[in-house]
């Protein structure tokens, strides 16, 4: 049976577990919202949603607690998201259990996770799980995305359900390269309707994307309903699709809710994954 949105606990009262509980986790699978803004068969992108779980605490053997900072890397491969209420959820069934070391705290966190992400799936793979201890937490930096700000662009907005007509790109010109970004993309979670706030970096080659368009659609997305996840891949289709780029990669990093932040990263080329680096918001 397929996971749905409506049925997880989002929006729900939820109890309280603090002893370890995998069963927690509610994967919903990716296909059918890609289905929805056009994917058949292999998506044309790479990339991965890289959580940070600030909330992650457990009790050593001799019942003193321990506390990290999780970096989590789920491939967009894999067939399903994981619900972020769930993760959450997951996380706090650590809290009373006890276990041997930080080691043991991973490498569960790494056989759940993986097991909940390509649960269905023909051929499983893993998701990425590092831990930060205490004694680096000040190693961890705060950089805003890299990039031409297009919120200095005075524009008028009219739409706020998003509107990739609003994309134009220059064919038939030099191509250009270059990196834009945006403090100004907000969706709501699909089920809940609670607001989600992000910041966006797009990275092309390509004819030159209209700036005041651009801007003008990720603000379109701000009475949206879309998991993170899921509008980050619908912007990547739609400038695809709209402006025909040779290169093109999408990177959101939204503000945290419940002691975790999900920045979904897709690209059209390999490359290497951005860093986990938050920004300030976050």
């Amino acid at each position: 049976m397929t996971n749905t949105p409506e049925q997880s606990q989002l929006g729900k009262a939820s109890a309280y577990v603090d002893q370890y509980q995998p069963s927690l986790l509610f994967p919903i699978p990716r296909l059918g919202k890609r289905e929805e803004i056009g994917i058949s068969g292999s998506p044309p992108f790479f990339g991965a949603d890289l959580w940070t779980a600030f909330e992650l605490s457990w009790l050593n053997l001799r019942g003193k607690p321990q506390v990290a900072i999780a970096h989590v890397t789920v491939p967009c491969e894999s067939r399903n998201i994981i619900e972020s209420k769930s993760f959450k959820l997951y996380l706090n069934s650590f809290n009373n259990t006890r276990f041997t070391d930080a080691s043991e705290v991973q490498a569960r966190l790494r056989a759940d996770l993986s097991e909940a992400a390509w649960r269905g799936a023909p051929h499983p793979g893993s998701v990425g799980v590092k831990l930060l201890a205490p004694e680096v937490f000040d190693r961890e930096p705060v950089h805003e995305l890299d990039g031409l700000n297009l919120d200095r662009l005075d524009i008028e907005c009219q739409h706020y359900t998003p509107a990739p007509e609003l994309l134009s790109a220059q064919v038939g010109e030099a191509p250009v390269t270059e990196t834009l970004t945006s403090h100004l993309l907000k969706s709501n979670c699909l089920v809940t309707g609670q607001p989600d706030w992000g910041s966006v970096q797009i990275r092309y080659s390509g004819a030159q994307i209209d700036q005041a368009g651009l801007l003008a659609y990720l603000v379109s997305f701000r009475n949206h309903n879309e998991f993170h996840e899921q509008c980050v891949e619908r912007i990547f289709m739609d400038l695809w699709r709209r402006c025909q780029p040779i290169k093109l990669s999408v990177y959101a990093r939204y503000t945290r809710r419940g002691g975790l932040d999900i920045n979904p990263f897709r690209t059209s080329h390999p490359q290497a994954l951005p860093a986990n680096t938050r920004t300030a918001r976050q």
